[in-house]
C-alpha cells in the first residue's frame, strides 16, 4: 500500500487508539460495558420473540449456534498466535466478545426465572 497522508493518519490514530486502550481500567470498563449489552440484548430477544411465539425456535437455534461458535473461538484458539499487550493476557475483541457472551446467557437465565415465578 502507498503510504499516503490518508493511509498515515489511519495508521496513527489506530496507533494512539491502541495505546489508549492498554490502560487496564478502559479494559474492564469496557468488558463492563459488553457484559451489559449483552444482559440487555437477552431481555429485548426474549421480550420481542415472546410476542411471536412462531420465532421462538428459529431465535434460541440462532442464539445457542452464536454461543457455541463464540465458546469455541475464544476457548480453542491458541494464545501464542494472538497478538496481546501482556503474555497471560487476551486480545481485548476477544474478551469483549466473550463478555457479550456471558451477559447474554445471564440474562437469558434471569428471564427463564421471571418467567418461571
Amino acid at each position: 500500500m502507498q503510504n499516503t497522508r490518508l493511509n498515515s493518519l489511519i495508521d496513527t490514530l489506530l496507533d494512539r487508539l491502541g495505546r489508549w486502550l492498554q490502560n487496564p481500567w478502559r479494559r474492564i470498563s469496557l468488558v463492563v460495558i459488553s457484559l451489559l449489552l449483552g444482559n440487555f440484548l437477552a431481555t429485548a430477544i426474549a421480550t420481542t420473540t415472546g410476542q411471536n411465539a412462531d420465532l421462538d425456535i428459529v431465535v434460541s437455534v440462532v442464539l445457542v449456534v452464536f454461543t457455541e461458535g463464540v465458546s469455541w473461538f475464544v476457548y480453542r484458539i491458541d494464545r501464542r498466535t494472538v497478538p496481546s499487550n501482556q503474555p497471560g493476557q487476551r486480545a481485548l475483541a476477544i474478551e469483549i466478545l466473550n463478555a457479550l457472551k456471558l451477559g447474554l446467557i445471564y440474562g437469558l437465565f434471569v428471564e427463564a426465572f421471571k418467567i418461571g415465578s
